[in-house]
């Protein structure tokens, strides 16, 4: 079923958006350092993603489906940067 013009500017966006966490994935590698960021809120979104990303790999909606899987890549890779850089663990 082709998509209409509503479904592929969410297509467009669906893409995009999860895009927005390189600039803070490079930023972190650039500084070496991740305190600026809330690990709390960052392990928070990471987790939620992780629990909703199941129902979204499952959709028939392309526009869910697809950003699903690039929301829980690119903000797997913000975890695992932050977690990378954090200064003063154990």
């Amino acid at each position: 079923m082709p998509l209409d013009l509503i479904d592929k500017i969410a297509f467009c966006a669906a893409i995009i958006l999860p895009l927005f966490n390189i600039p803070l994935i490079i930023k972190m590698v650039r500084r070496k350092s991740s305190q600026d960021i809330s690990l709390c809120w960052v392990l928070g979104v990471w987790v939620c993603i992780l629990l909703m990303a199941p129902s979204g790999f499952r959709s028939e909606d392309v526009v869910w489906r697809t950003y699903n899987y690039l929301n829980a890549i690119l903000f797997t890779a913000v975890a695992a940067v932050t977690l990378r850089y954090r200064k003063g663990r154990a």
